[in-house]
């Protein structure tokens, strides 16, 4: 199958097109662009189909689109994503059907991503699964007995406005929510709040120097202070890992996936977080279902949003 791809996102857009022979995935030719927010949503989907244009070599067999949600996969249309400020009600699988006469497929991203894992990468050969972001947010995509699960309207996985404690980092507009805790702007929250303790005690995290404020802190600088010794830093992302694992054992508990794969900050932090990841799941989860399920990094990497839009068409 000759594949068509477009990830959509709220400052880059981009266009990918592989190569499909139903086991093996061959990225073949990608294009970018910036996501012009000035214009009408059908003419921004017009200058995608227009950049698709340049790179397509023959009429593509399926076409896949991976988008932040709220969407309406079986519709086509984006509902109104907060990134995306003005495409409200946008049918644009319509729009794209009719240009090429294929068939087109819409997904959220953390759907889209959770497909990719489960063809391509870490997930693949599994029937139960999950896959969440952990990136600036908290998101999941299910599979389920071999399929991807969407919910009654597309809101399945919605595992980050999960509320894990009364208070806490604010993530999913929500205090202490599995997103607070387990996200780049959660792990930032937690991070400045434990610094503006110590400082008040006298001392400075190595992340950390006067009159900084929370945009300062990041969960790259807190993970480099930690990687360097750094004990409040350490405490941060142990904090962050028994709180996965709190939100893993419920996932594990619920799902009794065979597989959770996990994408962003838990691959490069791994060696922060999974000490009391695991702790937390031998600790909340039923043992017979987590002997059989294994947490692994995303495998995909800085290309899964590309593998994503590429997988929709698939689904």
């Amino acid at each position: 199958m000759y594949i068509l791809g477009f990830d959509i996102g709220g400052t880059k857009c981009a266009v990918i097109t592989a190569q499909w022979d139903g086991e093996n995935i061959s990225l073949l030719k990608k294009e970018k662009c910036p996501t012009d927010l000035s214009v009408s949503p059908k003419e921004m989907i017009d200058r995608l189909i227009s950049l698709a244009d340049t790179i397509l070599v023959q009429k593509p067999d399926a076409i896949g689109i991976s988008c932040g949600g709220p969407l309406n996969s079986e519709k086509g249309v984006i509902l109104g994503p907060p990134n995306l400020p003005g495409w409200d009600n946008v049918p644009i699988v319509e729009q794209i059907e009719r240009h090429y006469k294929t068939t087109v497929k819409l997904q959220n991203d953390a759907n889209a991503c959770a497909v990719a894992e489960w063809k391509f990468g870490a997930g693949k050969g599994c029937r139960n699964m999950a896959f969440l972001t952990f990136g600036t947010g908290l998101g999941a995509g299910l599979i389920l007995n071999g399929k991807l699960y969407c919910g009654t309207n597309d809101n399945a996985g919605e595992v980050g406005h999960v509320r894990l404690e009364k208070f806490g980092p604010i993530g999913y507009g929500k205090q202490g929510s599995f997103e607070g805790f387990c996200s780049g702007g959660g792990i930032a929250q937690l991070g400045y709040s434990m610094a503006l303790e110590k400082v008040q005690g006298g001392s400075y995290p190595l992340y950390f120097q006067k009159e900084m404020t929370l945009k300062d802190v990041s969960a790259k600088t807190i993970a480099d202070a930690a990687d360097a010794g750094d004990e409040t830093a350490l405490e941060v992302y142990r904090i962050c890992g028994e709180y996965l694992g709190r939100g893993l054992s419920i996932l594990i508990d619920i799902l009794n996936p065979e597989t959770i794969v996990i994408g962003s900050i838990f691959g490069r932090s791994h060696n922060l977080l999974w000490p009391s990841t695991q702790l937390a799941i031998k600790k909340e989860a039923l043992s017979a279902s987590s002997d059989v399920c294994r947490v692994v990094a995303a495998e995909l990497g800085e290309q899964i949003g590309d593998y994503a839009a590429i997988a929709t068409a698939i689904i």
